[in-house]
């Protein structure tokens, strides 16, 4: 069981939002720092384990200032986030460049930054040469296809856009080498909030087993196995966290087994996980505008799907708790909404809590990652604040809301009004 609980009390809450008006994401600094320290300590036996934190799960300048000081580095997607990395001090090898259907702009910044640049495809090997010189170390993403079954919110590795197949795998690094780079590195991505350990295991088994036959096949020897994320949270109070002991006790058997007999030892092992990071630490603050009873009786909060997709677009599961209200029975039903013009703008839907009234503050739990960062502005939604709980009970404000001006700030209107 997963005991759902929010960092402050009620009038901590209510004090907050007098000088930060919901809705608003707030991070608990000290229990990131926590379960970062946690995950290192699981992989101490790894040389030069890292967690590459995904950049795209929570891009806030002090979050990612936190984790760096937490000894992680950053894995980035974009030419933006590879700049947001670089500001917060983020440097050579701390970075990965991990990016789909990638400009080259993207590969000439990486460089510049001295990251790890991990191609998505063969084809990009091209491009590569074209926009940089080619860097002493590349890493090549690896889709398994049907090898392995994915899970349902990464969808099949055999449909996926991602990675160098089985039959290119070689021939990719056999290429490199012939161009001149010196070391190599091996990387995937085959699920998404994946709570079952031995899916990791496995997925290292698939890997060193690949990096011995890349060895075997082309002479290249890999020096970086990077396991990706996918590392899931409990969303649900009923889910049982991974054990991160357990599956790095199956990787080290794993590395016995396989990468020190093909005398591949050391062979670094890095993650990039971002949701396991912050994920369970990060909430969203809202108030209860209206109680509506139609057909069903809805909740409607100041915030909307624009604060929190993944209920809307995934049907996902984020657990909610009343403040002040948490020992009272939770015999109501409810449809938890926002004010966006969709109808698929719920937050839950026939979800069992207590009676609740306008005015209400309601918090939204595991929010710490893609929950501000997949925000967007339609229905001309402004994104919310984000604040910080730190580790000494205060709290700072890290990004402040969205203002009408923000919104109009990139427009341009006619100088004239236009004549119909």
């Amino acid at each position: 069981m997963n005991e759902k609980r929010i960092p402050l009390s009620k009038a901590q809450l209510e004090k907050i939002a007098e000088d930060y008006p919901t809705p608003f994401h707030l991070y608990d600094e000290k229990a990131i720092r926590e379960n970062a320290r946690q995950f290192y300590q699981a992989f101490s036996w790894v040389e030069g384990f890292k967690n590459h934190y995904a950049v795209k799960a929570c891009p806030n300048p002090t979050i990612l200032s936190i984790l760096l000081e937490e000894k992680m580095g950053v894995d980035c997607s974009s030419l933006p986030e590879l700049i947001l990395s670089e500001k917060v001090g983020f440097r050579g090898e701390n970075i990965v460049l991990t990016s789909n259907d990638t400009p080259a702009e993207e590969f000439i910044e990486a460089a510049r930054l001295g990251a790890v640049i991990n191609l998505d495809d063969i084809g990009h090997i091209e491009l590569l040469e074209k926009s940089i010189a080619i860097p002493e170390l590349i890493s090549f993403r690896y889709n398994p296809g049907d090898a392995r079954t994915g899970n349902v919110l990464i969808g099949l590795p055999l449909e996926a856009k991602y990675g160098v197949t089985r039959d290119q795998v070689v021939d990719a690094y056999r290429i490199m080498k012939n161009k001149g780079v010196k070391r190599f590195g091996l990387h995937t991505m085959v699920a998404s909030n994946e709570l079952e350990n031995s899916y990791f295991i496995e997925t290292a088994r698939m890997l060193f087993e690949l990096a011995v036959m890349v060895k075997e096949e082309s002479g290249v020897e890999i020096e970086l196995v990077n396991m990706g994320g996918g590392v899931g949270i409990p969303y649900r109070p009923e889910e049982k966290a991974v054990d991160l002991e357990l599956i790095s006790s199956g990787i080290k058997e794993l590395y016995g087994q396989l990468i020190v007999p093909a005398g591949l030892h050391p062979l670094r092992i890095v993650f990039e996980c971002g949701r396991l990071v912050t994920g369970p630490y990060g909430y969203l603050v809202s108030r209860v505008r209206h109680v509506a009873k139609k057909y069903k009786t809805y909740v409607g909060l100041d915030s909307c799907m624009a604060n929190l997709m993944r209920p809307g677009i995934y049907g996902a599961y984020h657990h909610i708790t009343v403040p002040g209200k948490e020992d009272l029975p939770a015999d109501q039903l409810y449809d938890v909404t926002g004010s966006l013009c969709e109808n698929s703008d719920k937050f839950a839907i026939d979800r069992r809590l207590p009676r609740i009234e306008p005015g209400d503050l309601i918090v939204i739990h595991d929010t710490g990652a893609h929950g501000y960062a997949m925000g967007f502005n339609y229905n001309a939604k402004l994104r919310s604040a984000e604040l910080l709980l730190r580790e000494g009970g205060t709290v700072q404000l890290i990004r402040r809301a969205e203002t009408i001006d923000d919104y109009f700030a990139t427009m341009r209107f006619p100088s004239a009004p236009l004549k119909v």
